[in-house]
């Protein structure tokens, strides 16, 4: 095996002998961590036969190779129709998912290109990636048939009192947390401060959400590679799924666009917004539920703290500053974020 693939340099490594003679991908050249992904692993993998991206489905919650299997018959699907995606490449066997002991692995093309934030994309760009959610969507509903008894299973939004219990257990470990630092300091300041706000908001809890189908499940800067200014791949379909659609376009919009005081790019969220409700096929009205649901989810979600607290996993830790602030800025420019995504 070559040096750079030695195990000691490569933290988990994954066992290339075994995987690779299960594919015509030649041998290792060198294997390198990829470290953008918060629930598996991946590799850079170059071999005498080209250069590949090996993804270790590691988390328990989205490793089941049958669930693995249906997210690549989709990215296929969606290839074939057009959509940039990387679909897996099959084994000598025909099968795209290699489970070597007990672990599932998956060889993907190597895909050049780089993740791009909202701050990064012209008005013009912010209008292809709302076009390029709009596709997606349109075109998993015409690949991925949705169970009626899924199209009618309400979607449950948070409620107030089990978020006050979370409250008032995570201002418990921030006080337990010792040497104290300035990020129990912030964590502290926004519990208490999202506690005040559910209190003054817990009459504004959404109803059960709209029209479900097929989505990506995470649709983020991390998971979306530009070559240029074209979008080159979608990747990293772990969190394919039956949700309300219109719910994805918001999300990923409060990732893409949210500036580092916490608060949103409009002027870019209402180029996209528009973008997507034209290739979707979405309404204005399904985009402002939409918008108070995942306003809602955000004044009820802590799952940032969660990580840092209950886990020690401090990977999110960067991300806590803005997202904790928009929920705040969202709650008092609540009119004019709506306004941008049905305007």
């Amino acid at each position: 095996m070559p040096r750079s693939c030695v195990p000691p340099l490569v933290p988990h490594a994954p066992p290339l002998g075994a995987l690779l003679r299960r594919y015509a991908a030649g041998s290792p050249l060198a294997c390198e961590p990829v470290d953008q992904g918060l629930l598996n692993r991946g590799y850079r993998l170059r071999t005498t036969r080209g250069r590949y991206f090996l993804k270790h489905h590691f988390d328990p919650d989205t490793a089941d190779p049958a669930s693995i299997v249906r997210q690549h018959r989709a990215t296929q699907r969606l290839a074939d129709l057009g959509v940039p995606v990387a679909p897996p490449l099959p084994g000598r066997d025909g099968r795209t998912v290699a489970v070597v002991g007990g672990h599932a692995y998956a060889l993907h093309p190597w895909i050049d290109g780089r993740h791009r934030h909202g701050a990064q994309l012209t008005p013009v760009g912010c209008a292809r990636l709302g076009a390029l959610l709009g596709v997606v969507h349109a075109s998993l509903e015409r690949v991925m048939p949705v169970h009626a008894r899924a199209r009618t299973t309400p979607v449950e939004s948070p409620a107030p009192d089990d978020t006050f219990a979370l409250i008032d257990d995570l201002l418990a470990r921030v006080r337990r947390h010792r040497p104290a630092d300035s990020f129990d300091e912030l964590a502290r300041h926004r519990l208490l401060e999202r506690r005040t706000l559910l209190e003054r908001h817990a009459d504004r809890r959404p109803p059960h959400g709209g029209p479900v189908g097929w989505v990506h499940g995470d649709f983020h800067p991390f998971n979306l590679l530009y070559r240029g200014d074209a979008p080159a791949a979608i990747v990293d379909w772990d969190r394919l799924g039956v949700q309300p659609r219109a719910e994805e376009a918001v999300r990923a919009a409060a990732i893409f666009f949210v500036l580092p005081d916490g608060t949103l790019d409009l002027p870019k969220a209402r180029a996209y917004a528009r973008a997507y409700r034209r290739t979707a096929g979405a309404t204005p009205s399904e985009l402002a539920a939409a918008v108070h649901r995942v306003w809602w989810e955000r004044l009820n979600d802590f799952w940032m703290l969660r990580w840092h607290y209950e886990r020690g996993d401090t990977r999110a830790d960067s991300q806590f500053p803005a997202s904790s602030a928009l929920a705040v800025w969202w709650t008092r420019e609540y009119g004019a974020v709506c306004d941008a995504f049905t305007g």
